[in-house]
């Protein structure tokens, strides 16, 4: 074993099979059909070639009266379709032209006629598999259909053109997130999902607890059998005492040690039993309570746990020890919001720097979302072409003036004092304007799209509207707070300098009401070795909100959670 040398590595790329087809997918018993159309002559070089393709029926027609059938075939692998041939003589047409219906097909590339769209298309002769589909009854016909309707059949969707191209560009984005962390000296850190900290202090939290199913299942346990009477245990506590009182007597009549050690093994049962049935007397239907309160000494934590709604707190301890981290996961939130910005469960991508300050934040931020425009520029261009085509004739141009463009930074006053002189002018918002306010999505994107017309990062902010952790300036007012903000969604990152001075986040958690016992890990870093550092939040979904163009933040995210829906 030890002489046998270790086969290579396959190409991550399309194999050549002598004696079959000749464009393979390494990992699979077909071609890609990006393999096919998206090279640069569209696929026309691969003429004579022979291949094998899968992929999921968009359209079929039979045509020369039922002699052949045009199916259009895709696989996910990009927007375009791959134009297919079959003749009424290599399988059933009627069951091939399905929308929906599954094919694995072989036979040669060929050019099709002039005149025609398309650059190549695969003439058929054998058709290995065949996925039927009963048109009655499948939910995603040809027809157009709505972002809507398609949440009601979320297992489907993803054979759609938009939601499709819409997870390829989430993958791009998740990627270039990697990439560019990578690139910069981060380390990945994989925080938490279940936390005992409220890093936004907002309370809007799932709780994670195992005490409503441990009642219903004790409820169902004392129906089939019910906890002892008070007769019951009196009867133990008897039996226990007799036992006692022969062990005694056989002492004092000087038994053998037999006799006596049986007697002792006895009355050691009868103690197990009575101690059985007074636990078992000690259980209450229903949830486990302490001075009237929820005991959560019994839960599976043995304290109140949530899911998080940020890792950020968490990486900090990463930061505080190696430098550069970000974590990119799952968050939640349970805030009963129904409009098209808000989810349940969303993801975040939230970097933290030791030794930086909020102009290294700043710098970051802007560099990391110019990288990710300039990414699906370079590597998404064709789902990025069907989202202009589809919702929005724009999101092209904004890539491109987003990946370019130096961001326009300004302070929370001066933004403040902008937005004024907009409402002086005339400009109508439904929130006031004024020092001190949460700035609304109105305001931000008033700042964005009509005032600079490019990204704006909008700096110190006032401490009354932003977490515990934020650096307090010196004006005692504001902290060292940033958002940027972007054209079509508004805020797009939140960030900050943490507050590093053990004595001003001590406060600054009493301030907002918040215990300071779950935090004293918290501080602990501040504690010991304490060090300058910064970070940021960027919402996934709404970067993609951004890019794309769609308008509904539960069509860019696979599975959406919202209230009232959690599908699958």
């Amino acid at each position: 074993m030890g002489d046998q040398a270790t086969p290579p590595a396959p190409e991550l790329a399309e194999m050549v099979i002598s004696d079959g087809p000749s464009l393979k997918h390494p990992f699979s018993d077909r071609a890609p059909v990006r393999s096919i159309v998206c090279r640069p002559d569209g696929g026309a070089g691969l003429a004579g070639q022979r291949v094998r393709a899968g992929g999921w029926v968009k359209t079929g027609r039979e045509q020369g009266k039922g002699s052949f059938a045009f199916l259009e075939v895709n696989d996910g692998s990009c927007p375009a379709n791959l134009q297919v041939i079959v003749d009424a003589g290599v399988a059933d047409l009627s069951t091939l032209v399905q929308t929906g219906t599954c094919v694995l097909v072989e036979g040669l590339l060929k050019v099709p006629p002039e005149g025609t769209k398309q650059k190549i298309e695969l003439r058929v002769d054998k058709v290995l598999h065949v996925g039927p589909t009963d048109p009655a009854s499948y939910p995603i016909p040809k027809t157009k259909l709505s972002l809507e309707f398609l949440r009601d059949h979320i297992h489907l969707r993803a054979r759609t053109n938009t939601i499709s191209a819409v997870a390829r560009i989430r993958n791009a984005l998740a990627f270039a997130t990697h990439s560019f962390f990578q690139e910069h000296g981060f380390l990945y850190v994989h925080t938490p999902i279940i936390t005992t900290s409220d890093c936004e202090g907002a309370g809007e939290m799932f709780q994670a607890t195992t005490l409503i199913s441990e009642a219903e299942k004790l409820e169902k346990e004392l129906i089939l059998n019910p906890p002892p009477t008070e007769a019951d245990l009196e009867a133990a506590k008897l039996t226990v005492g007799e036992k006692g009182n022969i062990v005694s007597q056989l002492k004092a009549a000087k038994a053998t040690k037999e006799e006596i050690s049986a007697s002792v093994a006895d009355l050691k049962i009868a103690k197990e039993n009575l101690s059985r049935v007074e636990e078992r007397a000690k259980l209450k239907p229903g949830i486990p309570k302490k001075d009237g309160k929820i005991d959560y000494g019994q839960d599976f934590f043995s304290r109140q746990a949530f899911l998080t709604v940020s890792g950020q707190l968490q990486v900090e301890t990463y930061a505080c020890a190696v430098s550069s981290v970000y974590t990119f996961g799952p968050t939640f939130r349970a805030e009963h919001s129904h409009t098209s910005r808000h989810l349940a469960e969303f993801w975040m991508v939230e970097p933290e720097i030791a030794f930086a300050d909020l102009q290294d934040d700043m710098n970051c931020a802007e560099a990391y979302v110019k990288y990710m425009c300039q990414w699906l520029l370079n590597k998404c261009f064709d789902d990025m072409e069907l989202m202009a085509k589809l919702y929005d004739k724009g999101c092209i141009d904004r890539l491109r003036m987003v990946s370019s463009t130096p961001f326009e930074r300004i302070s929370y006053t001066e933004a403040v004092r902008l937005l004024e002189e907009a409402v002086r002018g005339g400009k109508e918002f439904e929130k006031n304007v004024e020092w001190g306010i949460d700035l609304a999505s109105e305001h931000e994107r008033y700042l964005t799209e009509d005032i600079f017309k490019k990204p704006v990062i909008v700096y110190n902010y006032p401490k009354g509207i932003k977490a515990f952790y934020m650096r307090l300036n010196d004006d005692s007012k504001t902290v060292a707070a940033m958002d940027i903000l972007v054209p079509k969604v508004g805020e797009l990152i939140g960030g900050s300098q943490r507050e590093e001075r053990y004595e001003v986040i001590q406060q600054r958690i009493a301030e907002m009401g918040l215990p300071l016992e779950p935090y004293e890990w918290y501080l602990d870093l501040r504690r010991y070795g304490t060090v300058k550092h910064c970070g940021f939040g960027l919402g996934f979904e709404r970067m993609i909100l951004f890019a794309t163009g769609i308008d509904n933040i539960r069509d860019v995210i696979p599975f959406p959670r919202y209230p009232g829906r959690a599908d699958l």
